[in-house]
């Protein structure tokens, strides 16, 4: 009887210890393996949060590439924007636009007139009129050739201008031309009845393009061995009395 009653008393208090551990709200918890699994879980939460793991490999060899597969940003090194650097492409175009591009004044974007004049004697004057949709430049003089003339009148050099004649659209530019000697002390003259205007480029005596046949008189022109021109002068009164 008295076995009986420890064996009773022993059930009593292991009931009392399940129902102290049931009444601190969080119900019986198993002492073997629960506690140990909200361990790892932890450890592996604090592991994913890290600096670490958070933060992608950066690349140690030089290429400038990332080990993480969602990098954007390339290294330094192979960046084009890098401040002092520029394509070559964009240095040419900046070269180009530092430097005009020379369109010549010829028997392509002008037309030109020959027209003899009462005053002063024996002169002609030549009227050069930019029609093209650019500026031109015409420098020097004109080169004359009438038929089939085989030397080149030569320019009176105290009309040359101080810089080159510039003409912008629809504005004209002039030279005169003296044809023959007023005193009869010329030599081998004639009359023709065509002239060949040419034009320089921007150098002496170079080729400036496509000539011009401006038309003369029908009886022609008398000219001889005296015969010369002025340069290009865009005002007329530079010439007017020359």
């Amino acid at each position: 009887m008295r076995h009986i009653r420890l064996i009773a008393a022993t059930g009593t208090a292991v009931a009392a210890l399940a129902l102290t551990a049931c009444d601190n709200g969080t119900g019986t918890e198993d002492e073997g393996a629960a506690r140990p699994k909200a361990t790892v879980a932890a450890a592996e939460t604090n592991v994913s949060k890290s600096p670490e793991s958070s933060t992608p490999a950066k690349d140690t060899t030089g290429t400038g590439t990332d080990t993480d597969s969602g990098a954007t940003e390339a290294s330094p090194v192979s960046r084009t924007d890098a401040p002092g650097s520029k394509p070559a492409a964009s240095a040419g175009r900046k070269g180009q636009s530092a430097t005009r591009s020379v369109v010549l004044c010829n028997g392509t974007n002008t037309s030109v007139t020959a027209q003899l004049l009462s005053r002063p004697l024996n002169h002609m004057l030549l009227t050069v009129k930019n029609t093209g949709g650019k500026t031109c430049d015409l420098p020097y003089y004109p080169v004359l050739r009438f038929d089939q003339m085989q030397w080149v009148p030569q320019a009176d050099e105290s009309t040359q201008p101080q810089s080159v004649v510039s003409l912008a659209p629809g504005q004209s530019a002039y030279a005169g031309v003296l044809l023959s000697a007023a005193d009869g002390s010329g030599t081998g003259g004639m009359a023709a009845h065509k002239l060949t205007v040419g034009f320089q480029g921007m150098t002496p005596n170079s080729d400036g393009g496509p000539s011009a046949t401006p038309a003369l008189p029908a009886k022609g022109v008398y000219y001889d061995s005296t015969l010369k021109v002025t340069y290009w002068r865009s005002d007329l009164d530079a010439i007017s009395n020359w």
